[in-house]
Order: structure tokens, then sequence, then C-alpha cells
């Protein structure tokens, strides 16, 4: 994110600076190309609106969270331990994260290990900052008028009860949200939570994202919108069974903001 000067929270300490908020990256967000994509929309959305914040950049790990669901609660604790003492030595008061599963695992897990810090969902983050007029939609840009369906994350919908914030984005792009037969607390999972994202598909007749794909489909929805770096990647694929990626996008709430805003 060289182009986007973001700063590491050594190199603001370094220059006797205090962010307001730590933008945790993520494995995704660090390593996978498409999921590059959306920290960087988040990065310009927070450039853009001015808000101070910094990253971790190397000293940043794993949260733990595929550990921990793949029952390996030793390991989930040796990580979630290296990373608080970062996080306590920088002193750290807020969080935003671009992904759900980063998001529940350091806002209701890490607590109990001495780490307490106010955590929030990057759609959460955005709609504060439209909220506070730190966000212009002209008209909602490219995406006036266009039917859009949103996936909720397992981690920030039935586990977090955040339904609101990603839709509420979506509407201010003067879109039309359709819902799934399945949405919000009857939702289905993309397939890739529980640390199922790492491992081959146990015997069935159909994947689980091929499943969720269709409740897509049966939207007619030309864009797919997610909250998750999994899931995007879980519905681009279901698209891809389906031989319908010159018809249909997947792209997350922030890119779509960004893209709306000509960030």
């Amino acid at each position: 994110m060289s182009e986007l000067k973001v700063k590491t929270m050594a190199e603001c300490l370094a220059a006797g600076e205090i962010p307001e908020v730590l933008f945790w990256v993520g494995c995704a967000g660090s390593f996978d190309d498409r999921a590059k994509k959306i920290t960087k929309a988040i990065a310009r959305i927070l450039t853009h609106c001015e808000v101070s914040f910094a990253i971790l950049g190397q000293e940043e790990s794993c949260t733990g969270d595929p550990a921990k669901r793949a029952g390996n609660e030793f390991l989930f604790q040796m990580m979630a331990m290296q990373n608080i003492q970062v996080l306590n030595g920088y002193e750290v008061k807020k969080i935003v994260t671009g992904c759900p599963h980063c998001f529940n695992t350091l806002k209701n897990e890490y607590p109990a290990l001495g780490g307490t810090y106010e955590v929030l969902h990057h759609t959460q983050l955005i709609q504060q900052l439209i909220e506070e007029g730190r966000i212009r939609l002209e008209g909602g840009g490219s995406y006036k008028g266009k039917k859009i369906t949103f996936h909720d994350p397992c981690y920030l919908g039935r586990g977090n009860n955040e339904y609101e914030a990603p839709r509420e984005l979506i509407r201010k792009l003067d879109a039309e949200l359709v819902e799934m037969k399945r949405s919000r607390a009857n939702g289905l999972c993309c397939g890739a939570g529980g640390a199922q994202m790492f491992k081959e598909a146990e015997p069935g007749n159909k994947e689980v994202n091929i499943e969720r794909t269709e409740d897509a489909l049966e939207t007619q929805a030309t864009i797919i919108a997610a909250g998750c770096p999994f899931c995007n990647t879980m519905m681009t694929d279901g698209v891809k069974h389906f031989e319908q990626e010159n018809n249909i996008i997947v792209k997350d709430v922030a890119e779509l903001i960004a893209e709306a805003a000509d960030l």
C-alpha cells in the first residue's frame, strides 16, 4: 500500500503520533491478491475521510481464529497472547477490521486474555463516516439503480447481530437491494467459516458455496455484495461454477463505496 502512504504503528510511535484507529488488515487482506483490493478500498476510504489510522505491518499475526475453529485452543491462545502483547504495547484503543472473523475474535475472545478494545467491522465504520458527512456519494455513481444482493457473513450477522450497516451502505448507492430467500438471521454460510476454507470438502451431494450462489442467482441481482474476504472467494467461485462471471460481479461493500465516491 505504498502508494497510499499508510504508516505502521512503529513509524507513528517513532514520530510521536498516536493514531485514532488501528486498521487490522488480516491474513486474507494481506496475502490474497483478490482480498488486497478490498484492503486498498478500505485504506482509500480512511485516507479520504482523514481518519488518523495505522497498521501493524510485519508485527501483525493471524488472530488465531482458524486454529480455534479447528479445535486447537492451545495454538489460538499462543497466537492471541502474542498479538495482545503487541496491541497493548502500542496502547491501541480502537480497531477496524476488513474481515468478520478477525472482528469477532478481537472483539469477543481477546478480552478474556487481556486484550480489550473497541472493535468495528469496516462496514460499521464506513457507515459512521457517511453519517458524519465525511464521504459524499453523488447519486450512487455507477451503481445507481443496479440490483444488488447482500450475503451476510456468519460472524458479522448471526455472530454479532450486525445486519443493518452493510445494507445501509448499499442503499446509499441508490441501488435496489434485493434479499435472498435466506438472509439476515436465516442466512446461509458461504462454506468457508469454521476453518473450512483450509480443508477439502467432506462427502456430500453439493458444495455449500454452490447452494449459496443459487440463492443469490435467484434474486436476479447483477452484483453480489460481501463483507468478508472468505465469502468473497466462495461466492466468486460459485459464480464461476455457473459460468455467470460475465453477468454477475462479486464485490466487497467497501469496494462499492470507494468506487461510487470515486476514491
